[in-house]
């Protein structure tokens, strides 16, 4: 799967879907020019398979939001290996676009990401995906510990970005997923980590969304949301 994707299948997810795609940037054409892959991400309604595939898993009735209200992206992003691989998310229509601004930002900057399959792929389990090291953003879910509460995930306007290299961390220690244990320590570099007006922090915020590392506690680090929360 490390190969550069093609632009062919980008075009057509955008005929079939009613697509958006990011535009780009100079800097990742002089990228492209010099031989490397250059980020590609398109968006589109969600097709009848996807529907089918998240309807009972990520999707149920009751969410807060429809069907017709998600969109599915499929875009590039750049590995641990160093190498393009593709990626899907499902957000919210009226963030598509600005996160695709965001993804690119964080492949222009080789920023480098486990896996981003849908959290359909870990049955809908959040702790799972995590487990996984998954990046993932629709989950029709409350907020951890607050039952009745819908998180942002459960809108499509939130993200979680490598979880394990980016845990949730609780004053008193408490670090989710365990094998993110070791990466409690902020003060470590790692790859993969996200630090505080690093690259990644500054996509999002370019396209207005907080990060939940600057919380005061608990701290999640891996999570980004339109609204900061």
């Amino acid at each position: 799967m490390a190969a550069s994707p093609s632009l062919a299948l980008a075009l057509a997810l955008i005929v079939l879907g009613g697509s958006n795609q990011a535009p780009e940037p100079k800097r990742e054409q002089a990228a492209a020019n010099a031989g490397l892959p250059r980020f590609e991400g398109a968006s589109s309604p969600l097709d009848p398979a996807t529907r089918e595939r998240i309807k009972g898993s990520s999707w149920h009735p009751g969410c807060p939001v429809g069907l017709d209200d998600l969109r599915f992206l499929r875009l590039t992003y750049w590995g641990f290996d160093r190498q393009a691989h593709w990626g899907r998310l499902v957000v919210h229509k009226s963030v598509a676009g600005p996160v695709l601004e965001a993804m690119r930002a964080l492949y222009r900057h080789r920023f480098p990401i486990r896996r981003m399959r849908l959290v359909d792929a870990y049955g809908a389990d959040d702790h799972r995906s995590m487990d996984a090291d998954n990046t993932s953003a629709f989950n029709c879910r409350f907020i951890a510990g607050q039952p009745g509460v819908w998180s942002q995930h459960a809108y499509g306007k939130a993200i979680d970005v490598n979880p394990i290299e980016n845990p949730y961390v609780t004053g008193s220690g408490f670090v989710s997923p365990p094998a993110g244990s070791p990466f409690a320590d902020r003060s470590r570099g790692a790859a993969g980590m996200i630090h505080r007006g690093d690259p990644t922090v500054r996509g999002f915020a370019a396209i207005g969304w907080g990060w939940g590392g600057r919380w005061s506690w608990p701290k999640d680090y891996q999570h980004f949301s339109a609204n900061g929360h």
